[in-house]
C-alpha cells in the first residue's frame, strides 16, 4: 500500500483547511454538523456487532469502537476550552495524549452507550453555547502550547465539525472495507 492510500484511509474527507474570512453561515452550518453529530453517529453505529465495532479504519488504526470514545473525550476536552476562553483571558489550554486514552479500558468498551449519552448530553450543551455566542466571543483566542500559537474560537468550530465529519467517514470506512486494505 502507497503512502498515498494510506493519506486516503487516514484522511477520507481530507485533511482540515482553515477558512481565512469565516462567514456567519458557515458557522451555522459548522453548528448544525456539530450539534447532529450524536444522532449520525448512533444512526451509524446501532446494531453493530461486537465484531464490527472491532474493525479498523486503516492497518494500525484505530477500530470503530475506539473512534466513538475517542469522540466523547475529543469533544469533551473541546468544550472545555471553550468555556476557559469565553471565561479568561487568552488562556493556554491543556493538551491530551489522545493516543494514549484511546488504549485506557473506556476507549476500548464494547458497549458504545456511554460515550454515546455522553455525546448527545454535551453536544446539546456544546450547541446551546456555540448558538449564544456574539461576533466578538467567536474572535477569543486560546493558545495550544502544542502547536504554540492561537486559535480563535470561530476557527475552532469549523475544526470540530470536520473532526466530527472526518471520523464519521472513519466508521463508514471500516464498515465498507470490513477490515480489508
Amino acid at each position: 500500500m502507497t503512502t498515498e492510500d494510506l493519506d486516503k484511509l487516514k484522511y477520507p474527507i481530507g485533511k482540515f483547511k482553515k477558512t481565512e474570512n469565516i462567514s456567519e453561515a458557515q458557522i451555522g452550518e459548522w453548528i448544525e454538523i456539530i450539534e447532529d453529530l450524536p444522532k449520525s453517529l448512533t444512526k451509524l453505529t446501532e446494531g453493530l456487532s461486537v465484531d464490527q465495532i472491532n474493525l479498523p479504519y486503516r492497518p494500525e488504526g484505530w477500530n470503530i469502537k475506539q473512534v466513538v470514545h475517542h469522540l466523547a473525550d475529543s469533544h469533551m476536552n473541546s468544550f472545555i476550552r471553550f468555556k476557559w476562553t469565553l471565561t479568561e483571558d487568552n488562556p493556554t489550554i491543556k493538551p491530551y495524549f489522545e493516543d494514549r486514552w484511546a488504549k485506557l479500558i473506556d476507549g476500548n468498551d464494547n458497549d458504545l452507550s456511554s460515550s454515546l449519552s455522553l455525546l448527545t448530553g454535551l453536544h446539546t450543551k456544546w450547541s446551546m453555547l456555540l448558538k449564544s455566542l456574539s461576533n466578538e466571543e467567536l474572535k477569543r483566542e486560546f493558545i495550544h502550547p502544542e502547536h504554540g500559537k492561537r486559535f480563535s474560537l470561530e476557527e475552532t468550530i469549523g475544526l470540530y465539525a470536520w473532526h466530527s465529519k472526518h471520523h464519521l467517514a472513519h466508521i463508514e470506512q471500516a464498515l465498507r472495507n470490513q477490515g480489508k486494505f
